[in-house]
């Protein structure tokens, strides 16, 4: 009997397609969760070791998007597009992610949140059009290298967010005003 994805695409027909990376974390589902919610956390976080990031635009809702440059430690600006597809808090979020709007190559990624008491079981499971553009993904751009890196700056982010918190200097909370710096839309720096 063949498995289903959550789109109701046969798994085994992805399976040569897709990337799946996870990790436990160490912080409350709804703080993960709220670190993919809000730009002034993203900039903090989003990307492999050494990436910054810098947002010019950015609409967390379904249908939203967030517009980007990623910038990597050789100097390289990498354009990045994200839509939102599916919001699901604090447990799921689906998105389409590419270089801009019309990217034929653009890959689908689904963020699975598993809350355990103060812990979290991430997963994010990425499947791309091709299985071409899969493995040009692993092998030119160490996707799977990157993803697990990207996990672990997101753990290493919510830890310290935490320990603000409790003790009662963290990061402002979404109704709370930001600096431009802050929020990334001027570039950030990790």
């Amino acid at each position: 009997m063949a498995t289903t994805s959550d789109d109701g695409e046969s798994a085994h027909t992805t399976t040569d397609r897709e990337i799946v990376v996870s990790r436990v974390i160490d912080a409350p589902q709804e703080l993960v969760f709220e670190a993919f919610t809000q730009v002034q956390h993203l900039s903090r976080w989003w990307g492999p070791e050494g990436f910054t990031t810098t947002t010019r635009s950015f609409e967390f809702h379904v249908d939203g998007e967030w517009d980007f440059v990623m910038h990597g430690p050789d100097g390289t600006d990498y354009q990045e597009w994200i839509t939102w597809r599916e919001i699901l808090p604090p447990q799921r979020i689906a998105l389409l992610h590419g270089e801009s709007r019309d990217d034929p190559n653009a890959f689908e990624s689904v963020l699975t949140l598993e809350g355990a008491g103060e812990k979290t079981r991430i997963v994010m499971r990425t499947v791309f059009p091709t299985k071409e553009l899969r493995d040009e993904a692993v092998e030119k751009y160490h996707a799977i290298e990157g993803g697990e890196q990207t996990l672990n700056n997101l753990a290493v982010h919510v830890a310290q967010v935490a320990r603000e918190r409790s003790a009662g200097r963290g990061p402002a909370a979404a109704d709370e005003t930001m600096t431009e710096q802050e929020t990334g839309q001027e570039g950030t720096v990790r």
